[in-house]
């Protein structure tokens, strides 16, 4: 038991759920690695959401709404931290989810397609009985992607991903939207709009935004997209990072 006094409360909270979810079984073994590494970070921005977190997200969504295809891809990680979130999202911006896994295997796919499931959403993409294609120049099994999800889709979120497979599905003409905490990742560096947050904060974030935006006219979107600088703001982003 964790008292919500303690003054890592909610850092704490996370990192069980990281436990948890490696026990049960559909996490890769380098799971807690990277959970530690961006919770570093976190910790470097006073674990809140910045103002150009803020701004990337509406710009995202934005770009996600303007979207004919958008498609959410999901890890281990970010399903153990906001599975609900992500759905809720999902459902506000009419987006697809889908499983992708960089140290994929038959069990934990079949082991997230069920948590999924249970959870309430029955059209996961990227299940062992999906229709499957590969994606060229990647090495490895996030090659794999479903053929009505991120291997047709035209923007895609990535949150906690690789920065090969941000390298990959950006060469191939996709707009990329990621959140990471490593603002200096080359997934950060090589997505369309970076989001320099955590995901607990940034998704229902996010799902806020979606409901306020679907109001919006259609040209207020495109303004706010294309007005936006993702380098400069990465660069404003780096300057949140404050070591006492």
């Amino acid at each position: 038991m964790i008292p919500k006094s303690h003054p890592r409360y909610e850092s704490l909270v996370l990192r069980d759920k990281i436990v948890k979810a490696s026990e049960k079984g559909y996490l890769a073994d380098s799971a807690m690695i990277a959970h530690g590494r961006g919770e570093a970070f976190d910790y470097l921005i006073g674990e809140k959401t910045t103002y150009p977190a803020k701004r990337a997200m509406y710009v995202a969504v934005a770009a996600l709404l303007l979207s004919d295809n958008p498609v959410i891809s999901v890890n281990g990680n970010a399903t153990a931290l906001a599975i609900d979130e992500i759905i809720e999202l999902a459902r506000a911006i009419d987006a697809k989810i889908e499983i992708n896994l960089f140290y994929r295997t038959d069990e934990r796919v079949k082991l997230l397609t069920t948590l999924y499931r249970d959870h309430g959403y029955k059209e996961i993409l990227g299940s062992l009985d999906d229709d499957i294609e590969y994606l060229n120049d990647i090495k490895n099994n996030r090659a794999s992607a479903s053929k009505t999800g991120i291997y047709s889709a035209d923007t895609i979120l990535i949150p906690l991903e690789d920065g090969d497979r941000a390298e990959i599905l950006k060469k191939s003409g996709k707009n990329i939207i990621t959140i990471d905490l490593n603002p200096l990742s080359r997934t950060s560096k090589m997505s369309d709009v970076s989001i320099m947050d955590n995901i607990v904060r940034a998704i229902p974030f996010m799902t806020k935004i979606a409901e306020d935006l679907k109001t919006q006219d259609k040209k207020v979107l495109i303004e706010m997209v294309n007005d936006f600088d993702n380098q400069e703001n990465l660069k404003e982003s780096i300057e949140q990072i404050k070591i006492k």
